[in-house]
């Protein structure tokens, strides 16, 4: 995220707690989009701020350690719970990236061949990336943003019903008169 975000790696291992944020301003398509990215963290006693973080999201992208086969094993549940939590007007559609980190380093645990099969069979793209050395990083946050839209555009009206930033509060007898806005 940083390293997309900022063109920046740094090999000071610093643990999210909850979540981080990150906004990238780009052109794609003759279209000025803003990308908002949260990394949330990756342990469970963090799991409860998940429905939060993700409701409202158009893509997820799943990173695991190519270097750590239980990293890519942990994948199956981090993309159900996203689900159960993110609940998505068409969850078999919705887009997933997934990113296999630390293509820099020789003590890899994880196959392309065995990452492949998990893509086919969960309808995401597959990226391997260094992040240390800004290898694929690019291209894997585009193609993220490109299934976004297209996803957005496909369910554009469902997915506005559950993000109003509003409700209607009213009565059966006068209906008008209680009407509220509410930002919540």
């Amino acid at each position: 995220m940083n390293q997309y975000v900022n063109n920046r790696f740094s090999s000071l291992y610093r643990a999210t707690i909850g979540a981080d944020f990150l906004v990238k301003e780009i052109k794609l398509e003759n279209k000025q989009v803003i990308v908002q990215i949260w990394d949330t963290a990756g342990t469970e006693r963090f799991q409860s701020l998940g429905a939060a973080l993700y409701r409202g999201s158009d893509c997820c992208l799943l990173v695991f350690d190519l270097t750590s086969a239980t990293s890519f094993k942990a994948v199956d549940m981090w993309k159900k719970e996203f689900l159960i939590q993110a609940k998505p007007s068409d969850p078999q559609h919705f887009p997933f990236v997934l990113v296999g980190n630390k293509t820099d380093l020789d003590s890899r645990e994880v196959y392309s061949r065995v990452v492949q099969e998990w893509c086919q069979n969960n309808n995401a793209q597959y990226f391997e990336v260094s992040a240390k050395e800004a290898v694929n990083v690019n291209e894997a946050f585009i193609a993220a943003v490109k299934m976004s839209l297209k996803y957005w555009d496909q369910h554009k009206e469902e997915e506005e019903k559950k993000t109003a930033d509003y409700i209607q509060l009213g009565s059966d007898k006068h209906p008008d008169k209680f009407k509220e806005a509410c930002s919540c």
